[in-house]
């Protein structure tokens, strides 16, 4: 149950870096906060079969922040690539 918190606390923040980022327009509103769930709770599972318990404090930094983190690079990638591809089929179609 302990899992809850580490996702809930990775999406919150996956929310905030939705609207912190640049090209809102370029991707969808659940984008980073699904990316910084998702990571959130690959991270947490690993370091329990690892051995850390739910008191340790580098599973929660590691799995809220870490999801946060990779949602962000992810995210900053995905609207550098969109906007390659809109300028090369802008660029191809002569607009």
């Amino acid at each position: 149950m302990y899992i809850l918190l580490a996702l809930i606390g990775a999406c919150v923040l996956g929310i905030a870096a939705h609207y912190m980022i640049d090209g809102r327009d370029l991707r969808g509103v659940a984008l980073t906060p699904a990316i910084a769930t998702a990571v959130a709770a690959i991270v947490y599972t690993a370091l329990q079969w690892a051995g850390l318990g739910e008191g340790n404090v580098w599973l929660w930094v590691a799995s809220i922040l870490g999801g946060a983190a990779v949602a962000v690079v992810a995210t900053i990638t995905i609207v550098a690539v969109r906007r390659r591809s809109d300028a090369e089929k802008i660029t191809a179609l002569g607009i």
